[in-house]
């Protein structure tokens, strides 16, 4: 309880500080991230949308949304996410990674799909159990490298 205690005084921080300030990009990033740190994803999920309509040029708040969305089994919102973060800027890293873990659960879905329509199939049973080696996690936040405030 007492790390619950410490993200309930971070949160009310963070919104005090975006009361004077609600422009504050990297506060407006925190608070986000303190939402989604402490299980109220929907909340986490409406500040990530919000920096990202205001702040389109910020891959990181569409990497955030989109592991949200990815630990919710929403793959189509997570690569739509994750292909705003990757067109907003090219050279970060994590988004593509992520982006190639959401194709690797799309595919997945898709080969198990086929499987239950076509059980008869026989290319599908080598890929499945291919991609299922691949054990790939939700991806995850990246927190620590956001741009100063804006």
């Amino acid at each position: 309880m007492h790390l619950a205690g410490q993200s309930d005084a971070a949160l009310t921080r963070a919104e005090r500080h975006l009361a004077q300030s609600p422009r504050d990009a990297t506060m407006r990033f925190q608070r986000a991230l303190i939402l989604a740190d402490t299980g109220r994803t929907a909340q986490a999920i409406e500040a990530f949308t919000s920096l990202t309509q205001d702040h389109p040029d910020l891959p990181e708040p569409y990497n955030n949304l989109a592991a949200l969305h990815a630990a919710r089994g929403d793959y189509d919102a997570a690569r739509n996410a994750l292909e705003f973060a990757v067109r907003s800027q090219p050279g970060f890293a994590a988004a593509h990674e992520n982006l190639g873990d959401v194709y690797v659960a799309l595919a997945r879905r898709a080969y198990a799909r086929t499987a239950q329509l076509e059980p008869s199939n026989a290319t599908v049973a080598p890929k499945l159990a291919l991609l299922r080696q691949l054990t790939i996690p939700a991806p995850v936040a990246v927190a620590p490298s956001f741009p100063p405030s804006r």
